[in-house]
């Protein structure tokens, strides 16, 4: 019954073959998994990987006010974008305020906009809904889109056949994502981080009145509301997600895209907590200028390793993991910090990207040899792949599990090397895959990540390895253009 990296050998068309229709499913927690440094992912890039989204996907959001749709929507296009896969989020209420400008009683839309009395703003709703459903057919024909998240409640039956009729017609395959919630702690939550710091309200309302509007607001879609049901929704694919994770009901899975997408679903969670990102200590052959390899730590990096020790010593950082690649740079690193957590965790995953060819090479001997593969890999450094070894590409493949892991855990450190973080960056940053090998990711820093609703914050903390001391620099990620 349960998803767990190993289905991942056999490809995820297959994935659902453990959850039988209508299952009802809890998420795994990670503790009783396969220990990560065994874990295996296919490589999901191949000419199979591309045959497989060929079709186009509509992510249909269902769902009352303040259920986390919005943030499921915009979390699963990230993740489908950094796997390749072309994805954007249709946000419907984006489109009611676009259409009213900044009409009071539109724009700024108060509860009353939301009643099912209303047949006027039901008129414009409705009317919403179809031009964000026609840029969407535009987006996944002439825009070369594959997968398209249509965000808005879908409350009724009536709506989503709508959707369903318009997905056939354009030859697209539909799949609903119900968000569920009972749990006041939540609703309140999300009411008050979120909704009240809306366009609808933000600059309109006083924090109290904005809240008060929109319980209404719930109320008047409550009072609509059809939830999916596997009897009557038979011949539909959906999976319900349940007090935002904590439990899920799937149904009729189809495809390659629609079992990504219950995979990732059933690995995240909106617990707070932080995710601390290093490279290894200087090596050896990184004074060398030599690439790969499996080279100790110098003076240099040994110095940073033991502030590195420092610094968590002044964190006081609870329930903490600690992840680390197989290389004895890294595992040199991460010995300094152990003390702050049960064990060190070692993924293969985690090792540098694979030169092939050139491991061990210097950057000048790269370009003196392999003048042809230079120009290719300046051309295009994320699909480049070394002869004999990997490209960004492959590299975002086999980390795949390891985000997994990072959404589902705590508070973790990794320590790891400059493509790995690269990649993992590229994810929570939401970054364009062709700008991936660029981010720069120097020797002797860390960067503290805090995922939020909608963003995630980030803080930098750079060392100085000859006083053992660290600033803390609050700044956006940048581009660099180094060899590897």
């Amino acid at each position: 019954m349960l998803l767990n990296y190993l289905n991942l050998r056999n490809g995820f068309s297959h994935v659902m073959t453990q959850i039988t229709e209508g299952s009802a499913v809890s998420p795994t927690n990670g503790a009783n998994d396969e220990p990560s440094s065994k874990r295996k992912v296919a490589h999901c890039f191949d000419q199979g990987y591309i045959d497989q989204v060929r079709t186009a996907n509509v992510i249909v959001m269902v769902g009352l006010p303040a259920r986390g749709k919005t943030y499921i929507s915009k979390k699963l296009c990230r993740y489908l974008k950094w796997i390749g896969i072309k994805t954007r989020v249709f946000n419907v209420g984006e489109y009611r305020r676009t259409e009213a400008g900044a009409s009071d009683a539109v724009h700024g839309a108060n509860a009353n906009f939301f009643s099912p009395d209303n047949a006027e703003a039901q008129r414009i709703r409705a009317e919403c809904a179809r031009r964000a459903l026609e840029d969407m057919a535009v987006y996944l024909g002439a825009g070369g889109g594959n997968v398209a998240v249509f965000d808005a409640t879908n409350t009724t039956r009536m709506r989503r056949s709508t959707v369903v009729e318009f997905c056939e017609g354009k030859g697209f395959r539909c799949f609903f994502i119900e968000s569920l919630c009972d749990d006041q702690k939540i609703i309140d939550s999300n009411i008050t981080d979120v909704k009240i710091n809306s366009p609808d309200y933000k600059g309109l309302m006083t924090a109290d009145q904005a809240k008060e509007d929109f319980e209404k607001r719930i109320e008047n879609y409550k009072a609509q509301y059809e939830p999916m049901c596997e009897n009557v929704d038979s011949n539909l694919s959906f999976i319900r997600v349940i007090n935002a994770g904590k439990s899920f009901f799937v149904h009729n899975v189809m495809g390659h895209v629609q079992s990504r997408v219950v995979y990732f679903l059933m690995n995240i969670h909106l617990l707070p907590r932080s995710i601390y990102l290093t490279r290894h200590g200087q090596s050896e052959y990184n004074e060398m200028n030599r690439m790969g390899g499996d080279s100790p730590l110098t003076e240099d990096g040994r110095r940073y390793a033991k502030a590195l020790g420092e610094f968590f010593d002044h964190e006081h950082i609870g329930e903490l993991r600690i992840w680390c690649s197989q290389k004895i740079r890294a595992a040199q690193t991460a010995n300094q910090i152990a003390s702050h957590a049960a064990n060190i965790e070692y993924w293969k995953a985690l090792d540098e990207i694979d030169a092939g060819i050139c491991e061990g090479l210097t950057y000048i001997d790269i370009a003196q040899r392999y003048p042809k593969q230079t120009e290719d890999r300046t051309r295009d450094k994320y699909h480049y792949r070394y002869p004999s070894g990997e490209s960004y590409e492959d590299v975002v493949s086999r980390l795949e599990p390891v985000i997994m892991e990072l959404e589902r855990q705590t508070n973790v450190i990794v320590v790891a090397h400059q493509a790995i973080l690269r990649c993992i960056l590229g994810y929570f940053y939401d970054r364009p895959l062709m700008e991936i090998p660029y981010l720069d990711t120097p020797l002797h820093s860390l960067v503290k990540l805090t995922p939020r609703a909608y963003h995630c914050d980030s803080t930098v903390y750079q060392f100085d390895v000859e006083t053992g001391k660290w600033t803390e620099q609050h700044r956006q990620l940048a581009l660099c253009d180094s060899p590897i």
